[in-house]
């Protein structure tokens, strides 16, 4: 019988990947620290960490079905937006695929680490609000109206994220917002190119593990697949919002506090 306090640590990891996922705050970062915090230790093979960001990203997929099949159709039609998004969204997508491929093994091995966690999510949320400080007339507007150069600059941020505490989004927005793009535009796109890169790295993560992947902990795996699914499904939508209106000053804030606090814990427990 699966341990009620397990479960519902399952439960709160869920809900804390499918909340931070698609924000400027690292979800990898969070999910290291709470783990760390509650002693959680899930099924081997990191079928569980896999099962919740598929759970997350696959909500994404369910909220934006109209648009990409749209971008399906229209993308093998010359000179359509959907077209020219799909484009876009490829050329962003290869930085990570090139360089996750390459330096998955090392970074992983000398990287996801409490204490690299903290100092990142502190550098991030810095570099956040010197950005929103500075930039303060954007031209670009549409997701879809993102250039190739553009975007694969935006796909060289993105990369950047593979070192845990930085985060994709904060990343891929980060770079959005330095070439001009406004906030919910660069929100958007982020969340959007959320899709291929998650997905891709879910199946490489399976296939790098698949020697020690098992299925002990069943129970776990669907209640965190669930919490996540959930919540990401409730956050997206009003996270555009939220960040139409007050842009993106409170994450940095946010990502200094618990930085700092985790921080201090590791010096001090």
């Amino acid at each position: 019988m699966t341990d009620p306090t397990q479960l519902l640590s399952a439960g709160l990891l869920g809900v804390v990947e499918g909340l931070t996922e698609f924000l400027p705050v690292s979800s990898t970062g969070h999910l290291i620290l709470l783990g760390e915090a509650l002693g959680f230790r899930g099924p081997p093979g990191k079928v569980f960490e896999i099962a919740i960001q598929l759970g997350a990203i696959l909500a994404v997929v369910w909220i934006y079905r109209s648009m990409l099949w749209r971008m399906a159709i229209g993308m093998w039609r010359p000179a359509t937006a959907e077209r020219r998004y799909a484009t876009a969204l490829i050329l962003a997508f290869l930085p990570a695929l090139v360089l996750g491929a390459t330096l998955y093994g090392p970074i992983t091995r000398l990287l996801f680490s409490p204490l690299v966690v903290a100092l990142a999510l502190i550098a991030g949320g810095v570099v956040i609000l010197l950005i929103e400080r500075v930039m303060r007339h954007p031209t670009i507007h549409d997701p879809a109206a993102i250039g190739p150069g553009a975007a694969l600059v935006v796909g060289f941020g993105q990369a950047l994220a593979m070192v845990p505490g930085i985060s994709r989004s904060a990343a891929t927005i980060i770079a959005a917002r330095l070439l001009g793009v406004d906030r919910r535009a660069a929100a958007e796109f982020s969340f959007v190119l959320a899709i291929p890169t998650m997905l891709a790295a879910t199946v490489y993560s399976l296939w790098k593990a698949r020697a020690d992947l098992a299925f002990d902990g069943g129970t776990l795996i669907a209640v965190g697949f669930a919490a996540a699914f959930v919540t990401a499904l409730l956050v997206v939508r009003a996270v555009l919002a939220v960040i139409g209106r007050i842009g993106f000053a409170p994450f940095g804030w946010y990502r200094i506090l618990i930085g700092t606090i985790a921080l201090a814990w590791l010096v001090l427990r």
